[in-house]
């Protein structure tokens, strides 16, 4: 079973937070190959180190900002980046159309992509992915 962090589970993993070592104590028992993310996630975060990096105002706060843009950019590099496929997409416009406006867009998009990969998703956010049919999940930091 491939387990798909969300975008909070995957900004914790990254962490040095509690939160952060209990998710990559249990990926340690993970095949690599069966662990991963969103390409969404990969969007949303790549538009948070973007923004930080357009409100930089300084020499100092553009260095810092680039440099941790590049580290996300390494963590990405090291581990599974699942696609938003035309099945995803087919999927995502199904969830929508059953759910209106109970569910994020993004949120929406990424369990459309666990459910089309037989996926788990491991998330905090589990009130709002209770809601969607189909959709395992599970929340590692607890």
């Amino acid at each position: 079973m491939i387990q798909l962090m969300d975008t909070d589970h995957f900004s914790l993993f990254t962490r040095a937070t509690a939160e952060g070592a209990a998710i990559r104590r249990r990926l340690r028992a993970v095949a690599p190959d069966d662990y991963g993310t969103t390409v969404v996630t990969y969007e949303e975060q790549c538009r948070g180190w973007l923004d930080k990096i357009h409100q930089a105002q300084t020499p100092e706060a553009r260095v810092e900002a680039y440099s941790l843009l590049k580290e996300n950019l390494d963590v990405f590099s090291r581990i599974a980046v699942v696609s938003y496929t035309a099945e995803a997409d087919a999927e995502f416009v199904t969830l929508k159309k059953i759910l209106k406006n109970k569910v994020g867009t993004k949120d929406l998009r990424i369990a459309a992509i666990a459910i089309v990969n037989e996926a788990t998703l491991l998330t905090r956010n589990t009130r709002d992915f209770a809601r969607v049919p189909g959709l395992l999940f599970d929340d590692w930091t607890v």
